[in-house]
């Protein structure tokens, strides 16, 4: 590699990491709590899904329709937004609001027992979970913090490729994994930096890209609401918002989708007028039949006042990227095991950013142009970068 290569790239590199090193560290630090988010929820508060006994939500239970009645029974003047369904135990919840596209902050998740009907509850509100949540996903900014993650994590990734391409040349001459510890304390900070970095590389890669995806999923969400969902129900255009008190049957809805998309479980359902469906459409979101595909989602939409069903469709390559990139992102695919695998190539990570930001700061004048003219020269003296 030439001699301007290589200080391009080295540019490249201290500058794509030097800018979200910062928020890369909250994110990190953030995102370790959260990938035993399943573990702290079942120490800290009530494990339905171990407790209750019966068929999955997902496959039978009381009729959707019984279940509907009795959440907009606990929230009068409300209208349904969601109904999500377990695929372990009779579990089915209600996200209800004051109105169909209603925020976050104003919607209120109910728990049902689907075998028996009883209620459950609410979900808890606050908690320290919640708040470390909000500061991975959006540093409680909305939208807008959501999409400045998503370019630190972009940057994240640049910062990644180009220090992979600095290895080399700057390693040649120490056999992998070297750590000189006897050195300076620099000079060992820059072999820890330099093997942990290479190490983590293609894990980090991934968390990298799964975050920046996960970043962009409002504007993802909208675009396909706006384009797919639009030709989907091209025959509605026009047509006035389907009010709540003129919405059929669920059940009658969930067959019909069922006829379309067989052997196949639902994960939820988004109701007409919010973000996950058309304003006269169920959307049924049904999520594939085996390991692998489960975080893939198929939309059936189903006229809502009629159960008809209008369209199925898969979803864009970007909106599937988005569904498998949010349990991959916490490791949520294998169990206990694969998360502390996870949390352990998070604590490396952590330190690769810390070592770098001390290299930063202590760093010594013209080091690293001496070291590009030897790597230039092939001299056989090695200075410290």
């Amino acid at each position: 590699m030439s001699r301007g290569a290589i200080r391009f790239w080295y540019v490249v590199h201290k500058w794509s990491s030097l800018i979200p090193t910062a928020f890369l560290l909250l994110l990190c630090v953030t995102g370790l709590p959260l990938i035993f988010h399943d573990e702290i929820d079942a120490a800290f508060s009530h494990d339905y899904d171990s407790t209750l006994s019966g068929a999955p939500s997902s496959e039978g239970g009381l009729p959707l329709d019984t279940m509907l009645d009795k959440a907009l029974a606990e929230r009068p003047g409300e209208v349904p937004l969601f109904m999500a369904f377990s695929q372990e135990s009779p579990l089915l919840t209600v996200t209800t609001g004051p109105s169909a596209d209603a925020p976050g902050d104003k919607m209120t998740l109910l728990f049902f027992d689907r075998a028996t009907g009883a209620s459950l509850g609410p979900a808890p509100s606050g908690g320290v979970m919640d708040v470390i949540l909000e500061l991975h996903t959006d540093l409680m900014l909305g939208l807008p913090g959501m999409l400045f993650l998503g370019v630190m994590g972009l940057s994240f990734v640049v910062a990644l490729i180009s220090g992979a391409v600095l290895y080399a040349p700057f390693m040649r001459k120490l056999g992998f994994g070297t750590l000189r510890l006897e050195k300076s304390r620099r000079v060992a900070r820059l072999d820890q930096h330099n093997l942990l970095g290479i190490v983590t590389l293609a894990w980090a890669l991934v968390i990298g890209l799964t975050g920046a995806i996960n970043a962009f999923a409002d504007p993802l969400t909208d675009s396909w609401r706006n384009t797919q969902v639009a030709q989907m129900t091209g025959a509605y255009e026009g047509a006035a918002p389907l009010d709540p008190a003129d919405y059929g049957s669920l059940d009658a809805a969930m067959a019909s989708a069922r006829e379309g998309l067989p052997g196949r479980n639902p994960q939820f359902i988004g109701f007409p007028g919010g973000a996950w469906s058309s304003a006269h459409h169920y959307a049924i979101f049904f999520q594939g039949d085996r390991p692998v595909t489960q975080y893939l989602l198929t939309p059936a939409l189903v006229d809502a006042r009629d159960a008809t069903l209008t369209d199925v469709a898969t979803m864009p390559a970007l909106n599937q990227a988005l569904m498998m990139s949010k349990p991959l992102h916490f490791g949520d695919y294998a169990g206990l095991p694969l998360k502390i695998v996870w949390a352990l190539l998070t604590l490396a990570t952590i330190w690769v950013l810390w070592t770098g930001i001390l290299l930063w700061f202590k760093r010594r004048p013209g080091a690293i142009d001496r070291r590009i003219v030897e790597i230039d020269r092939g001299g056989e003296r090695r200075v410290p970068a």
